[in-house]
């Protein structure tokens, strides 16, 4: 990886994430403009999510240990879980995963199958004991924010539920300007420690094979990757230095209904158990940025730049126009800034402002012509235009969440 690409050198510089050690290691901040990206991307998850159909829900991060016995993290993931602590009589701790604080969520009342598939989503926080020696950056920390989802459905439902999760998933890559490496259906392996039921790990991976068939996706499969419960559909992403990690999933659970107990009334009347599917479109938010940061080096697109559009006055004369030109972005939502004469000779501004997507440079014939010369990252210049007709293409643009830099008129 060269190191204008490196995401642990790109936080600092840009003022994305830092770490101290007195907040421990894996433990990083989010710094100003790296809590605009991860808010922008949060949003444009959430938004994605509801045009779906998913409702969204807030849970704890403490759960009693008792909870996680049921689900089977105890037996099966404790290595990866920070120790209980003693609160009075019982043993609270810290959660490894969401999905059995959305199956308590799923039976807080009697469901109908009118009411399915109940789609619930949240991006919640959740904490893995990692050891020191793997974590690195954002990359792979002990505080965790999820995009996670479960979709409790029936049977007949599963395998479109999976693959509208693969649909959301391609089409948020496509908007975030990334690509996919490849996808794995993870199996388990050899010596693993799974939940026990041969049959309900033969349905769920005939279910996943099936979704991946249809969706004419390319795929290998990986024994030793499972979940302890389950299948799973693993999006593969690869860095700059060739590393590859998992992104995104999509997983057909029957063991945690089982488990918690979950059913739904169908049509018969009978009580019936429903079939969860986990799934996530991007993941972490930590490694989503970390991803996004080397994948752009930086030069994120324009509905994610911390930045979105600088005002460049040549000279002081023109600072009041500039200015003006500022509140206007503002007023359109987007993330607008001044970068003046004092904070150096143009040429040393535009080279500061390189990875913000649209430079307005005002001379004496854009103030007085209310116009804006416009250059874009890439290194495009469309020509002066009045600063009306640039900000709204450039807030249309940035509204459409996509990564392109301009459309045309």
């Amino acid at each position: 990886m060269t190191p204008s690409h490196d995401h642990r050198r790109l936080g600092r510089e840009l003022g994305i994430f830092g770490t101290d050690p007195l907040m421990g290691a894996g433990l990083p901040y989010w710094l100003p403009d790296g809590a605009v990206v991860r808010h922008a991307l949060e949003e444009y998850v959430r938004d994605a999510e509801r045009a779906a159909g998913y409702r969204h829900v807030y849970s704890p991060v403490l759960g009693k240990r008792e909870l996680y016995e049921i689900s089977g993290h105890w037996d099966h993931y404790r290595d990866d879980m920070f120790p209980p602590m003693r609160l009075g009589s019982e043993d609270v701790v810290l959660r490894p995963s969401l999905c059995p604080h959305h199956a308590l969520i799923y039976r807080s009342r009697s469901r109908s199958h009118r009411e399915l598939p109940l789609r619930l989503a949240e991006l919640g926080g959740m904490y893995r004991s990692e050891p020191s020696g793997v974590l690195g950056g954002l990359t792979r920390v002990r505080s965790i924010t999820l995009n996670d989802a479960h979709v409790f459905c029936t049977l007949d439902q599963a395998a479109d539920e999976a693959r509208a999760a693969l649909g959301l998933i391609s089409r948020a890559y496509a908007d975030l300007g990334i690509r996919a490496a490849r996808h794995r259906l993870s199996l388990p392996g050899e010596g693993g420690k799974y939940v026990a039921g041969a049959e309900l790990w033969r349905r769920a991976t005939g279910l996943l094979r099936e979704v991946l068939d249809g969706a004419g996706v390319e795929y290998e499969e990986a024994e030793g990757e499972a979940a302890f419960y389950g299948p799973k559909i693993d999006v593969q992403v690869v860095d700059r230095a060739g590393r590859e990690a998992t992104l995104s999933t999509v997983q057909i659970d029957f063991h945690q209904p089982e488990r918690f107990g979950l059913h739904y009334t169908g049509p018969d009347g009978a009580r019936h158990r429903p079939v969860m599917v986990h799934r996530s479109v991007i993941g972490s938010v930590e490694r989503a940025v970390a991803h996004l940061m080397e994948e752009h080096g930086g030069a994120f697109p324009p509905w994610l730049a911390p930045v979105q559009l600088v005002v460049l006055p040549v000279s002081e004369a023109q600072e009041e126009h500039a200015r003006d030109v500022v509140d206007r972005a503002l007023r359109l939502g987007l993330r607008a800034e001044l970068r003046g004469p004092a904070d150096g000779s143009l040429g040393a501004r535009i080279r500061a402002a390189r990875l913000v997507p649209y430079q307005v440079v005002t001379g004496a014939r854009e103030a007085e012509g209310d116009l804006a010369a416009v250059r874009l990252r890439d290194g495009r210049r469309p020509g002066p235009l009045p600063v009306g007709e640039l900000l709204r293409r450039v807030a249309a643009r940035v509204a459409a969440r996509g990564a392109g830099l301009w459309d045309a008129a």
